[in-house]
């Protein structure tokens, strides 16, 4: 199994970068961003506070942190033409040498497209632009020039040059839709990614299984992510008091290095190749936040690998 950071878009750049950095150097895989602009809200409102753009920050990682694979979680389409998304990929991928996933999604913050006046759309106006999407996306990374017309997106002998190191860059799908978003990515992805618990994996992964069957995929060919929030400490009366706070159904690991080992055993038997560790939960402090890290590596991850 591959283990990855996903550090919090709202802290300082210096501390993206430091944590990124010693997941690098401490046997960590990858490294995941939020493609966001503001905090989330319930409705249209628009909310103070620092959100650092998710191109910029990976693009920096990419020059700076050597060796792990980095991703969007996940670009929204809605944000940017997919023929820009493609370039700018592209180019992440020349200055990483190779080691960019392509993450992508329908989109769904409301207040983000409230506020800068784009349009979301209705689920299925939001999956049908997203089916197109991918598509376009696919082309232009993979051929030389692209020739689309969809309802929401029209290409005439686009290139993307240069293409991309990777040849097929990997393609993520992000959702846990199991109507359009899963067998879109059975269909189009390399990667599907969803928030999840053990118990909640497992049956859509039956569903990505049965889409692939249908499509004519081996399902083992779409790499298998999720996330969940962690508390992870030899500490049980500070564990007891995480899981007595936790919501019933809320994807969250919590549990001492033994209980957290069961527990993404369960996600591996379910289906997951990857787990996604958002570092906000892992403490205030980057010293803790660290030393998280390394119980998590030093006393879970062997079991894994």
């Amino acid at each position: 199994m591959r283990f990855s950071i996903w550090p919090f878009a709202a802290q300082p750049w210096a501390d993206i970068r430091e944590i990124a950095a010693h997941c690098e150097k401490t046997g960590w895989d990858g490294v995941y961003f939020a493609d966001h602009f503001m905090p989330n809200a319930a409705g249209p409102t628009a909310l103070d506070g620092d959100v650092l753009e998710c191109w910029s920050i990976i693009a920096a990682l990419a020059a700076t942190v050597p060796r792990v694979r980095l991703a969007p979680l996940v670009t929204s389409v809605t944000y940017r033409h997919p023929a820009v998304i493609a370039n700018i990929a592209a180019a992440v991928d020349q200055v990483s040498g190779g080691r960019l996933t392509l993450g992508v999604g329908a989109g769904w913050q409301e207040n983000e497209h409230a506020a800068y006046g784009l349009d979301l759309g209705t689920v299925r106006e939001r999956a049908d632009r997203f089916e197109e999407a991918v598509q376009v996306l696919r082309s232009l990374l993979s051929q030389p020039r692209t020739t689309f017309s969809g309802r929401y997106f029209e290409l005439q002998d686009a290139p993307c040059q240069p293409a991309p190191v990777q040849q097929p860059m990997p393609l993520l799908i992000g959702g846990g839709g199991e109507r359009r978003t899963i067998p879109l990515a059975a269909r189009y992805a390399d990667h599907w990614n969803t928030w999840t618990t053990p118990q909640q994996l497992a049956p859509k992964v039956k569903v990505l299984r049965e889409h692939c069957d249908q499509f004519g995929r081996d399902a083992s060919e779409v790499h298998v992510s999720t996330q969940a929030l962690l508390y992870l400490s030899t500490d049980t009366t500070w564990l007891d008091s995480k899981r007595q706070a936790a919501a019933p159904g809320l994807p969250v690991i919590i549990g001492t290095p033994a209980e957290v080992t069961d527990i993404i055993a369960a996600y591996r038997e379910a289906g997951a190749d990857e787990i996604i560790v958002p570092d906000r939960t892992l403490g205030a402090a980057m010293s803790r936040r660290k030393d998280t890290c390394d119980l998590l590596m030093q006393e879970v991850v062997p079991a894994f690998r």
